[in-house]
């Protein structure tokens, strides 16, 4: 929760802060008492190996799940208060795509936080959503029904539905996972265009190689918050080693990503 500086000025809220946040299936614990705040205009990567809770961390800071202990402040206010300010893009997996639907319809249903409980879009609600496509590719797709797309594309359509809920704040749970390399391109592009406009990007995150140069922040977990903070001081082998167990394959990929960011660093200062 902010504090008041000691020029009485309120400083600026953090975009996402959790305190004591705990979860747990059938009275099992999935993350334990977590504690973080992340300032906006950040990219954020969440790491940790599978079952580490990274899904759960999304879901819950968004309201999707019961919390055990602990709450959720979005730009220092309840998430209750401040949901409007959020924008979600789920895992591939939990999106029933067989639902009869088209590419339109579903970028539309971003802008339903916008128009109010009974209200139909309206022609600038379209005209932003075709705004939206056109920014991840997809545009000429408006018509096709979501079932007859790729991964990929499908993708990109619910980063197009994110975009149309024009949020501050977005939680996207492995946004790059099946993905071709002209789609991931093209996300990462689109998530650094969002950190020009100010907005604050949370991705939950697999490849290591690719961290030094994606995020600004990340965030480490194994059931517990194992470190966060600037990808520089944070993503580190040692703190890899007790996020990861000492994998040595995760060892390996983590060495070669800083020799790469190192190498490209050094070339930029000469």
């Amino acid at each position: 929760m902010a504090k008041k500086k000691k020029d009485g000025k309120q400083p600026e809220a953090a975009a996402l802060e959790v305190h004591d946040l705990t979860v747990a299936y059938r009275k099992k614990p999935v993350l334990w008492g977590v504690d973080f705040e992340i300032p906006g205009g950040q990219l954020v990567g969440i790491l940790g190996p599978n079952g580490a809770g990274k899904s759960t961390l999304i879901k819950a800071a968004m309201g999707l799940l019961p919390l055990s202990s602990g709450w959720v402040e979005v730009y220092g206010e309840p998430l209750e208060q401040n949901r409007h300010r959020v924008g979600y893009v789920p895992q591939r997996e939990d999106i029933d795509w067989d639902f009869p639907v088209n590419v339109m319809d579903v970028v539309l249903m971003g802008r339903y936080g916008k128009l109010g409980f009974f209200k139909w879009p309206k022609k600038e609600d379209r005209e932003i959503a075709r705004a939206c496509l056109d920014k991840v590719n997809m545009l000429p797709f408006a018509d096709r029904q979501i079932s007859n797309l790729s991964g990929g594309q499908q993708q990109r359509v619910f980063l197009a539905r994110a975009l149309a809920q024009e949020s501050d704040l977005y939680l996207m749970d492995e946004p790059f996972a099946g993905v071709d390399a002209s789609t991931e391109s093209a996300i990462i592009d689109l998530l650094r265009d969002l950190k020009e406009q100010g907005k604050t990007v949370f991705v939950v995150h697999h490849d290591l190689a690719s961290v030094p140069d994606y995020f600004d922040w990340v965030i480490l977990l194994n059931a517990r918050l194992i470190e966060y903070g600037p990808t520089r001081e944070v993503f580190t082998t040692e703190n890899l080693g007790k996020t990861y167990g000492g994998q040595l394959t995760v060892m390996a990929e983590v060495a070669e990503a800083l020799r790469k960011d190192d190498g490209l660093e050094a070339t930029r200062n000469h």
